[in-house]
């Protein structure tokens, strides 16, 4: 019953609680940000994206600690977990600065997540550590091309940005030294539609 109750509560906190961060929020002391209005909606549209994935990340290492019966496995889920909340609280103050609201479909985004992380979870700890894998560095080249888009002037997401790829790529490192299996090539391209579909509608809504 706790592992319902644990899950049911990361839920309710992801969506509809303040997150909070144990990690400063990274910056550039020395580079201020004066964006124009046409910058910052831009800024905003694709730091809400970030914001979704983050989102889902709660939604998908909390599935996949509920799914995984190993303890060891379980706290690897949950320090990342931790990590990716601390992103969570940087793209939620990030967005109030630009004026920016997170995506209204946030509560679909994470049950969708959350269901494929409990399959994920389902079909062994080797193919759940491999679902990282692929889902972190889906995520990494994703906020590349967003480092590519943000207005160059925009010190303050920029920063942000480049912190979390670091976290990203990191994270796959430890699930590919943790076991990882790598996935087929028919769900990695799966991942990459659904990945495409979600960021095209977040950026909107």
């Amino acid at each position: 019953m706790d592992k319902y109750i644990i899950a049911a509560d990361a839920a309710l906190r992801t969506l509809f609680a303040k997150p909070h961060a144990a990690r400063a929020c990274p910056t550039l002391p020395d580079q201020g940000t004066e964006l124009s209005a046409a910058e910052k909606a831009e800024s905003g549209a694709l730091m809400r994206v970030n914001h979704v994935g983050e989102v889902c990340a709660q939604a998908l290492y909390t599935a996949q600690a509920f799914a995984t019966k190993s303890e060891a496995l379980k706290d690897h889920f949950m320090r990342a977990s931790a990590e990716e909340a601390d992103h969570l609280a940087w793209t939620s103050q990030r967005l109030s600065e630009l004026g920016a609201r997170p995506s209204l479909l946030n509560p679909l985004w994470y049950a969708g997540a959350f269901g494929l992380g409990l399959l994920a979870g389902r079909l062994g700890d080797r193919v759940s550590l491999g679902f990282v894998v692929e889902t972190e560095n889906q995520v990494e080249a994703h906020l590349q091309s967003h480092m590519s888009r943000l207005p160059s002037n925009d010190h303050a997401s920029r920063a942000i940005v480049a912190q979390m790829q670091d976290d990203e790529a990191r994270h796959a490192v430890d699930a590919r030294r943790a076991g990882a299996q790598d996935l087929p090539a028919p769900a990695k391209a799966l991942m990459r539609a659904a990945a495409k579909v979600m960021t095209t509608v977040a950026q909107r809504v």
